[in-house]
Parts: C-alpha cells; sequence; structure tokens
C-alpha cells in the first residue's frame, strides 16, 4: 500500500463491516520521509511574528532589569549613608567623598553587570524559580569574591562594614524582588496567562498524559495547544478531549508548518523519537531555527526529581542517566537527630494551644481528647496514631451510613460537611491543630516530621504493589500530599506523590515541604 490513499471502493459488505475498516484504515501507521514533513507548505519559507508569550517574557526581563537596579541602587544607598553619615568615621580611616562615592557606583555597575553575565533574567531562568534564586546568589557570589581578590592584590582600602551592609541587604532584597516576581507570575499562570502554547509532536497517549499535567499544575508555564503524530492519519476533525480543553490531533496531512499554525506555538515537545528518527529530529531542530521556538525532548521519565537526572554523551548521542533513589539516606542518624529535635521545639512551642484545645474538647463534648488509631509504618510495621479528638465519639459506627455522600476515590473517605465533625473540631482542623500531638509519634520513633501519608491497614491492601514502596521510609506528620492540595487530592496522586518523595528523598526537599505547610495550613486550603 502506498503512502498516498486516493479512495477505497466497498461493495458487498455490510455498513458495520464499513465502520470497522474505516476504523482499522484511520490507526494504520505508514512510513513517511521525515524530512519531507518539514518543508515549508509555502513557496517562501513561513515568517512568524513574535507571539504573545514572547513579548510577555521579554517585558517581565525588563521589569525584574529595573527592579534589580532599584534594589541594588537601595541596598548601596543604605549601605553608604550607613557607613559614612550615620556611623562615625575614624580619623585613621577617612577615604574621602568622592572615592566612598566611586566605590559605591562601581558597585552598582559591577553587579548589574554580574546578574547580567550570570543571565539571571533569561526568559528560561525566570521561568524556574530555584535556578533563579541560583542565578542570583551565584552572581552575587562572584562579585564579591572578585571584590576581595581585586582589593587584596591591588591594595585598596574600601570600607569593609560598607561592603558587608550592602551585600547582605543586597542579596537578601534580591531573592525577595525575585519572589514577588515569581508570585506575581503564577497568579497570573492560575488564570491562563503567561502560559507558553506547546504542540506535542509524538504519540496521542503520551501527549494526554501531558496535556493533564500541566493543566494541573499551570505553575509550570505550559499549554498544549496541538498534538501532531506524523506517521499516523487523522481525521480532519479529530482531537482530544482533557478536562474543559480540546486540543486538536494532526497527521500525515499536516507538515511542520501547519502544525505550527493551530496556535501561536512557542514551544515544540517531542515525546516520541520514533516517530521522527535520528533524521528527522536533525530536521526539525534545522527547520526551527529563526522561527522563535523552543525545542524539547521528553525522555518519558515521570516522577523523577532533577538531581537525579544527568546528561551525557556517547558516540555523539545524548542519553539520559538517572541515578538510583535516595530512600536509603532518609535512615541517617542525622535525620533522625533533626526529627527528634524538631518534634520536641513543636511540642514545647505550642503546649499551650494544645492545653487549651484539650480542654474544649474535654468541655463540648463526650469522649476522650485524644483519638488513636493504628497505622502501617516503615516496612509494614503497625503503629499507634495520636491526634486531637475532633468528631463524636461513635464517629466510627457512623461511617458506613454516610459512605452514599463520599467523594473521595479510593479508600479515603472524603466528606466536606461531616456531620460527625464537632463545632470544635472543625477549628482545629481548619489550622491543623488536631494534627499537633503527631509529633509524640515522631519523638518515639514511629514517624518523622515529613514522610508519606500514614495508611490504615486496609487502606494499604487498594495501594497496590507501587504503593507498597511507600513503606521503605517513616510516614510523615506532612508531606507532598500536605502541600500539594491535602483532602482536594485524588487516591491516585496521593499514591504517586508518596512514591515522588521516596524515591527522590533529600533533606533539602524535607525542609522545602515544612516551609510550605506553615503557608499551605494558614491558607486553609482542602482543610476538611
Amino acid at each position: 500500500m502506498g503512502n498516498n490513499i486516493e479512495g477505497v471502493v466497498l461493495r458487498g459488505t455490510t455498513p458495520r463491516k464499513v465502520r470497522s475498516m474505516v476504523q482499522e484504515l484511520s490507526e494504520l501507521r505508514f512510513d513517511v520521509d521525515p524530512t519531507s514533513l518539514f518543508a515549508p507548505s509555502l513557496p517562501e519559507p513561513l515568517v512568524r511574528e513574535v507571539s504573545k508569550h514572547r513579548i510577555r517574557q521579554r517585558r517581565l526581563g525588563r521589569l525584574v532589569l529595573a527592579s534589580d537596579a532599584i534594589v541594588i541602587g537601595l541596598a548601596i544607598t543604605i549601605a553608604h549613608l550607613t557607613r559614612y553619615i550615620i556611623l562615625p568615621v575614624p580619623v585613621w580611616f577617612d577615604p574621602g567623598a568622592w572615592y566612598s562615592l566611586s566605590v559605591s557606583v562601581g558597585l552598582f555597575v559591577f553587579w548589574m553587570f554580574a546578574l547580567w553575565a550570570g543571565r539571571s533574567r533569561d526568559p528560561k531562568v525566570l521561568e524556574s524559580g530555584p535556578r533563579q534564586y541560583q542565578a542570583v546568589l551565584r552572581s552575587s557570589f562572584h562579585v564579591f569574591g572578585w571584590i576581595a581578590i581585586v582589593t587584596l592584590v591591588l591594595q585598596l582600602r574600601p570600607s569593609r562594614m560598607f561592603i558587608c551592609i550592602a551585600g547582605i541587604l543586597g542579596v537578601v532584597l534580591l531573592l525577595l524582588s525575585r519572589r514577588a516576581w515569581r508570585n506575581w507570575v503564577l497568579r497570573r499562570r492560575q488564570h491562563g496567562r503567561y502560559l507558553a502554547k506547546a504542540l506535542v509532536i509524538g504519540g496521542v497517549r503520551s501527549a494526554q498524559d501531558m496535556t493533564q499535567r500541566f493543566l494541573a499544575n499551570p505553575g509550570h508555564g505550559i499549554k498544549v495547544a496541538g498534538v501532531w503524530v506524523p506517521d499516523r492519519v487523522a481525521g480532519r476533525q479529530e482531537s482530544m478531549q482533557v478536562g474543559a480543553s480540546s486540543v486538536p490531533i494532526m497527521g500525515t496531512e499536516s507538515n511542520l508548518d501547519v502544525a505550527l499554525a493551530v496556535d501561536e506555538i512557542d514551544t515544540v515537545v517531542v515525546t516520541d523519537t520514533e516517530h521522527l528518527g535520528h533524521d528527522g529530529m536533525r530536521e526539525l531542530a534545522w527547520a526551527l531555527e529563526g522561527r522563535g521556538v523552543d525545542l524539547l525532548v521528553a525522555p518519558n521519565v515521570v516522577d523523577v526529581a532533577g538531581p537525579r537526572v544527568h546528561l551525557d554523551a556517547h558516540s555523539n548521542m545524548p542519553l539520559i542517566y538517572l541515578s538510583g533513589p535516595t530512600y536509603s539516606r532518609a535512615k541517617t542518624v542525622g535525620r533522625a537527630v533533626f526529627d527528634r529535635t524538631f518534634a520536641a521545639l513543636v511540642l514545647v512551642g505550642t503546649f499551650p494551644i494544645l492545653l487549651a484545645a484539650a480542654i474544649v474538647i474535654k468541655a463540648t463534648s463526650r469522649g476522650p481528647v485524644f483519638y488513636r488509631s493504628v497505622r502501617i509504618g516503615a516496612h509494614g510495621v503497625p503503629f499507634e496514631i495520636y491526634k486531637l479528638r475532633t468528631m463524636v465519639a461513635d464517629a466510627e459506627g457512623r461511617r458506613d451510613e454516610l459512605m452514599p455522600f463520599n467523594i473521595g476515590s479510593g479508600p479515603l473517605f472524603k466528606m466536606p460537611d461531616d456531620p460527625r465533625v464537632t463545632p470544635v473540631g472543625g477549628f482545629l482542623r481548619k489550622y491543623s491543630i488536631d494534627e499537633l500531638p503527631q509529633f509524640i509519634n515522631v519523638l518515639k520513633g514511629d514517624m518523622s516530621v515529613v514522610g508519606p501519608r500514614p495508611l490504615l491497614p486496609g487502606d494499604l491492601d487498594d495501594s497496590g504493589e507501587f504503593g507498597k514502596r511507600r513503606l521503605l521510609v517513616k510516614q510523615g506528620v506532612t508531606g507532598l500530599w500536605q502541600v500539594s492540595g491535602r483532602s482536594d487530592l485524588s487516591w491516585e496522586d496521593s499514591v504517586r506523590l508518596d512514591l515522588d518523595y521516596v524515591e527522590n528523598w533529600s533533606m533539602i526537599r524535607d525542609l522545602q515541604i515544612i516551609v510550605q505547610t506553615l503557608r499551605v495550613v494558614l491558607q486553609r486550603h482542602g482543610a476538611y
């Protein structure tokens, strides 16, 4: 069968067979020369206007540049006034007004140049919060490192107090301003702005999964606008429905120009290189030159954190090396000391709150102050978890009658307006005060401060083999599930986040989750 099908004549068959044959034809894959797919459909090469997303990126870069100048200027001005105007200048150290002013101006120019040379305002760096902060810290470190070297070699005598004040204050203000811009962009992405529109080249299934992930996390800044499967026949009106979004699917009837014209495409994501082959990937990269379109290649590896991903090259081929899971490092003595120290500090600091909550619980409803329940801990060892009681005493016996109102998926029981929750219990849940006694479990060694969600024995049976890997580390008072939606998460998302935590554990990540937990608790999202 050739690559082009002019038509098919069907005789002596039934409508059912016709529909079956049409479906089979629509799923056929053809051997298409990938280099022919990237030729422009017009006589002249397609000239694309700069997309709105690129214009917004450039505008954001200029705004960040202006804020950096203001922040660094403010830090240097405060340092200058503090050292030379407010504080007395020793008699033996009088650099003169012009010298001190020239040092301040020179530091401002050098610092701004270092931030530019360090690409801290590059759109790709601004899109990523951690990379943005790392670029600022790295550039600032280079500034003051070179100042130390130059002043030592040339025997210059700038005020060390001025340098220290300017450096510390400037770095803090830079990080705060970058955080403010990051939050500003994230808020707009939640409303569908500042999103790069992506064309996915590859399989429909991988494109659908990618679309769902980007829709669930708009903070990543990408929206799938179209799917192109170069070696598959697709109907002219074919599309896939993901949530409220309808994404068009194109096949062999399209080439690169047609696919990019679906929307203002800023990014091309290749999810399955087998559809193009080595020659096709090279031709695609050449065809995108000068179009203002980024090219990304998805390795089809999910739930693997950045520190475990390494790029290597063999025989002129880029290969991704994945290091092993890091959960074994979560069992160190240092982490155990941190857990117990942190738990002791929390219990001591919140003792007045716990005492007041216990008195109110006992005075307003019958039953014990603490709620105890058996949970499955690390390596399948059961333990008794402690919480403040937030429900009526016979809550467990009434669960079956409320099951028709359960909105949770999997074994989780979720009911936003659960009648078993007492008025005091609703307040305690809203601010997660009921979970504070779990730090007693941390002191006993049953739990960690951060870890997977503690499961009931029956819930473990529904999590499958993948879910059992979450028992490789201790369960936590808080975790990725706590900072990613709490009770609003589905069972599948909760298991996936727990696995992500186990496979990619690091102490830095634990500290980040603790900080994010404070913010989530104060915002009270998903607490019921």
